[in-house]
């Protein structure tokens, strides 16, 4: 059986998705067969994994990290937010349920099951088990039936680190606040803390660290400067999409929807020279200038189309078109191109029908089966082939689909309108594909840089391990675990 070790942070954002990535690397150095664990994770961008399931993208990451495929026992409870109150649960690798969040608290106390069989499935199979929490464990309100911090650390007997973010402000109030937090049985796990994401002379923060340590009673193991190559690794949350400004020829744009969906289909675009990436934030008008608009994947396509109009995007969009740029919808993107979304199960919410922004010639039906895999495909117009996936609910029919983009195992993919320049389809990833990346932005008429994008992330993620062991206790990291 393996020996575990908890990353858990003063709050979201602080940092853990990326210690436990390299920690991963880290061990896997070490010569230890270490796997990744989160038992819930919060998040609209997954991966499809090897056993056909969904887990969170972070966790995707951590186990490229490891040396090992992604696996649905790596995230056994994963929550997509539909709507302010509502969520896709999704109980190792496979739709549950959508439901309220007053209701959720009810549910997550019969999921702790589920996350201990992934558990232990892991622990079997594995040297070393990196879990990480979420959120934070100082939400007392939440601690009743948890499964996500303190409740799960407790049940499976994993001792704790607990990692406060000192880039923000108040590290010091976070980590003595959490632990003025916890009860005396919670507190007992925790074997102790670091600091993330420093910038500046460390020496500076000698007398707080020392401070956290006296006030808490907890060993710290190290100060983590920031990390600059970050942005490099596929992003989980639409807060994680800063990057550098490009002066790139080829203006991209893409909408930050509310529920935007599987964004890390743009980072190999981001790191392309020739390209300028552009988040663009509610409120704000399509710029001018922009060649290519993407509309992103989406958890709930009616409610973005509503709020997609809402920013004038539709009317953008219009305008932008007429002017002579391309528009490329992917997943939620796509379905948001075409006449209408229907919804006659209430995959969504409501029943009902949305109209579309009809772009293409199609029509778009939810369904209440989800499709889950990954997908070799060729591209209609020029053959190549490239690798990617499809993670949506819905069937997207019409005569635009007669000009379809690519060909999956002889199937048809995709749509584009009359002039070509406006395209729609279902998979995800394609741009991870160098060689078909290349193509595109020939297409585009912007230059490629000969980018390995997968040998890029290799190489972070060997700069992320580098970075932890030479300014953490990684050996006392290691040995805490049990």
């Amino acid at each position: 059986m393996a020996v575990s070790l908890m990353i858990q942070g003063t709050g979201s954002h602080v940092g853990k998705s990326m210690l436990v990535a390299g920690l991963c690397r880290v061990a896997r150095r070490h010569g230890l067969n270490v796997a990744p664990f989160k038992p819930q994770n919060m998040s609209n961008n997954a991966a499809v994994t090897s056993d056909g399931g969904e887990i969170g993208r972070a966790q995707a990451l951590q186990a490229r990290a490891a040396g090992l495929d992604a696996h649905s026992d790596m995230n056994p409870v994963l929550l997509k937010p539909e709507t302010d109150r509502m969520a896709q649960v999704i109980v190792q690798g496979r739709r549950m349920a959508s439901t309220e969040g007053i209701d959720y608290a009810t549910l997550k106390s019969s999921l702790m099951k589920s996350v201990m069989e992934s558990y232990r499935r892991l622990c079997s199979r594995h040297d070393l088990i990196l879990v990480e929490g979420a959120g934070s464990p100082a939400e007392v309100n939440l601690r009743e039936n948890d499964i996500a911090n303190m409740g799960f650390a407790i049940a499976a007997q994993v001792p704790v680190i607990l990692a406060g973010d000192i880039d923000r402000g108040g590290v010091i109030a976070q980590i003595v606040g959490t632990r003025e937090l916890l009860d005396p049985c919670d507190a007992a796990m925790v074997s102790g803390f670091l600091i993330n994401k420093f910038r500046g002379d460390i020496r500076l923060f000698e007398d707080g660290y020392e401070l956290i340590a006296r006030r808490t009673g907890w060993r710290g193991f190290g100060v983590l400067p920031w990390f600059h190559g970050a942005w490099k690794l596929p992003a989980e949350d639409a807060p994680d999409l800063s990057r550098p400004v490009s002066e790139g020829m080829l203006h991209v744009v893409c909408l930050q929807l509310s529920r935007v969906a599987n964004i890390d289909d743009l980072d190999p675009l981001a790191q392309e020279p020739s390209v300028r990436l552009t988040i663009l934030h509610p409120g704000r008008a399509i710029p001018g200038d922009a060649d290519l608009v993407i509309i992103p994947g989406s958890k709930s396509t009616r409610g973005d189309l509503r709020f997609l109009r809402e920013q004038g995007w539709d009317v953008d969009l219009l305008s932008h078109y007429r002017r002579g740029g391309r528009i490329l919808g992917i997943c939620g993107g796509y379905q948001m191109l075409g006449r209408s979304v229907s919804d006659p199960h209430g995959v969504e919410g409501e029943p009902g029908e949305t109209p579309g922004l009809s772009f293409l010639d199609v029509e778009t039906v939810l369904t209440e089966t989800k499709r889950l895999t990954r997908v070799k495909a060729v591209h209609a117009r020029t053959g190549r082939r490239f690798d990617g996936y499809e993670i949506h609910m819905g069937i997207t029919s019409g005569t635009d689909c007669s000009r379809p983009y690519a060909h999956v195992e002889g199937r048809a993919e995709g749509a584009i309108n009359g002039d070509g320049r406006i395209v729609g389809l279902y998979l995800h990833g394609m741009f991870r594909d160098d060689a078909f990346r290349s193509g595109f932005l020939e297409e585009c008429n912007a230059g490629f840089s000969g980018l390995g994008y997968d040998a890029s992330v290799e190489t972070v993620l060997d700069d992320l391990a580098d970075h932890l062991e030479r300014h953490l206790d990684v050996e006392g990291l290691l040995d805490s675990a049990r």
